[in-house]
């Protein structure tokens, strides 16, 4: 199989990042940062993408993009906002999870997850281990969050978890991080995560 078609395929086809069907344009600064967090909350549940991504824009849509904002709101208004994207099996549970994060990230990291990552060191095992201190973040959270946040922060390039490399090696992609990171930018690999991630998800072929 050609790698060069395969990958073009792959990221015409998936190569959309879920920060950015969840309406951010993830950037290094605090409110970007923070709306990839709660992204990374709702995916943290058994339910699908979509669900998510559209719960994730209607809290955008209510006002709540910091986490003063998350803390500050009525529980209802967060229960409301999730409701209109059916986000309704977790919704009460999801409430009480974003508020209490919120609260988190507003004492010991003052509303900045770039204060996290400087805490880290940029490393990327002590990030993940530091982000799964949020409520209902755990190993599979800390890994979609990086693999988004990657885009913006370099250090944690390249991120690939073991369903993206699988995912890679089953398309005749290379299926260790510096041969799959060596076909795209460093801008780009987040796409190519994002993608790779979709297209097991969607138990396609490609190519």
């Amino acid at each position: 199989m050609a790698v060069e078609p395969t990958l073009a395929e792959l990221l015409e086809r998936f190569g959309r990042t879920y920060a950015e069907e969840a309406g951010i344009t993830l950037r290094d600064k605090p409110s970007p940062l923070y709306r990839l967090l709660v992204l990374t909350v709702l995916c943290s549940v058994r339910i699908s993408a979509d669900i998510a991504t559209a719960a994730a824009r209607e809290l955008s849509a209510a006002g709540l993009r910091t986490p003063r904002a998350m803390v500050d709101a009525r529980r209802g208004t967060v229960i409301e906002a999730l409701g209109r994207a059916h986000y309704v099996r977790y919704d009460e549970s999801t409430a009480t999870a974003l508020g209490r994060g919120a609260e988190l990230l507003l004492d010991r990291w003052h509303g900045d997850l770039r204060r996290l990552r400087g805490e880290a060191g940029g490393e990327p095992e002590r990030i993940g281990e530091l982000l799964r201190e949020f409520p209902r973040i755990g190993p599979v959270g800390a890994g979609i969050f990086r693999r988004e946040a990657q885009a913006v922060w370099p250090s944690l390039r390249p991120y690939f978890d073991e369903r993206v490399l699988a995912e890679a090696r089953t398309l005749g992609l290379p299926g260790e991080p510096a041969g799959l990171a060596a076909l795209v930018g460093p801008a780009d690999q987040a796409r190519l995560a994002a993608a790779l991630t979709r297209a097991s998800l969607a138990h396609v072929g490609v190519g």
